[in-house]
């Protein structure tokens, strides 16, 4: 494996501080050196969607990341401070933005609707990396060969990111200013939307934290610590989730991340989904007025630290296996894109209307939807039956995920779709 060694030198003017540090701490006088060593990858022998750069600070990651990909590093992208995020994507159409922010697990309308500068650290995060893969197609910039990969033209080298494959974007300091939780979510999230093409790109991560690798899953690593280069393609840790029934007062928690109102009805079935014992998403049943036997969910959110990664969907499921297990029909009505693309593809649900702008009247309980895109879903899952189903008690999960899973896994010789390691209730039995 070739190697690639990088000499950084630096001058700094000489200064009363400057020679006082050196004397305290026996430094030398003159330039700042450093030398940086690497065995580098022979990326060209072999396909790959995700990369990582992973060590300490301080042991290079960037200066080998831009060696390695010239002109591939993002930017810190502009945000206006008076307009909406989704207005930051521009020429994008506002479908396309909103898929790509629901792509890295920035999936809340409300959150696209304000300015940047008031959103939380985790939302920003996955704003600026929405923008680098929106934004990052220029060609390779480099008027030399890239030592370790060949020469490059500027247009198809596979490599930087040109013609011969998808091209790459380089983003640094990944997950470096998100708690460690929104960092493992955000790595699965981006990893989903690059594994199964909604987002065409390559993509290197290159971050200080090694506990994003199992959940980002690169077909590489380079550990900057070690000095070592590796191939690996790793299933990423299980999303096992726990399900309850829970009182109305948890909603508040959930409220404004609803993309339709804050509101919910008195009588509403309500039932929580816990990640490690942090409540993660929000489902909510209610009676279809004038009807019998059939239900529908009325609320269903995902807080935005666990966006983009199926949590909202597996909940839905699991409380619709539950609420059919006496023969009630249940249905839902929605107009989030994502919620939607999932409807159709799963054989869980069928869709029983699409309505493109809407209708005036929504029926009775049912507000109207003139102006947005609404459709109308029912469940066709398996039921459940629970033995404990008290509000005390904690209802517990599906088996049938995994059994979809089992159903749909490719030959071993494939790497396995990132839509096998959906979120799933381990503690419910069919």
């Amino acid at each position: 494996m070739p190697t690639i060694e990088i000499a950084l030198r630096c001058s700094v003017r000489s200064t009363f501080r400057v020679e006082q540090v050196r004397g305290m701490f026996d430094l030398p006088a003159g330039p700042i050196e450093e030398r940086i060593c690497v065995e580098t990858p022979e990326l060209s022998e072999r396909p790959w969607q995700i990369g990582l750069i992973c060590g300490p600070s301080g042991s290079g990651k960037t200066t080998i990341a831009r060696r390695l990909f010239p002109g591939a590093t993002a930017a810190p992208p502009l945000w206006p401070d008076d307009a909406a995020v989704i207005d930051a994507f521009a020429p994008m159409t506002a479908s396309e933005a909103a898929a790509l922010l629901t792509a890295v697990g920035f999936s809340s309308p409300p959150g696209w609707l304000k300015p940047y500068r008031v959103l939380s650290n985790g939302e920003r995060f996955r704003c600026d990396l929405a923008r680098a893969l929106a934004e990052g197609n220029a060609p390779c910039k480099a008027d030399a060969p890239c030592e370790a990969l060949g020469p490059c033209n500027g247009n198809a080298c596979g490599q930087c990111g040109g013609a011969a494959a998808e091209p790459i974007t380089v983003f640094d300091e990944f997950t470096s200013v998100v708690d460690r939780t929104v960092a493992k979510v955000c790595s699965a999230a981006v990893a989903k939307a690059i594994r199964l093409g909604r987002v065409k790109r390559r993509f290197v991560a290159v971050s200080c934290h090694d506990d994003v690798i199992d959940w980002l899953a690169p077909d590489w690593v380079l550990d900057m610590a070690a000095r070592e280069f590796s191939w690996r393609r790793l299933r990423r840790p299980p999303i096992r989730l726990e399900l309850a029934r829970c009182p109305r007062d948890l909603w508040p928690v959930f409220a404004r991340h609803h993309y339709l109102s804050g509101s919910l009805n008195p009588s509403a079935r309500c039932y929580a989904a816990f990640w490690d014992g942090r409540p993660a998403a929000f489902c909510a049943t209610l009676h279809n007025a004038g009807t019998r036997g059939r239900r529908r969910i009325t609320r269903l959110v995902v807080l935005p630290d666990f966006q983009g990664i199926g949590i909202g969907m597996a909940a839905a499921e699991a409380v619709a296996a539950i609420e059919s297990a006496d023969g009630t029909i249940l249905s839902l009505v929605t107009s989030h894109p994502a919620v939607i693309a999932h409807a159709r593809r799963s054989p869980r649900w069928r869709i029983s209307s699409f309505k493109p702008f809407g209708s005036r009247h929504g029926g009775l309980g049912v507000r109207g939807s003139l102006g947005r895109a609404v459709a109308s879903m029912v469940y066709l899952g398996p039921p459940l039956r629970c033995e404990h189903s008290t509000d005390d008690q904690r209802a517990a999960g599906n088996q049938h995920a995994a059994d979809d899973n089992a159903a749909n896994s490719p030959p071993s010789v494939a790497p396995a779709p990132a839509d096998e390691d959906r979120p799933f209730f381990p503690l419910l039995q069919e």
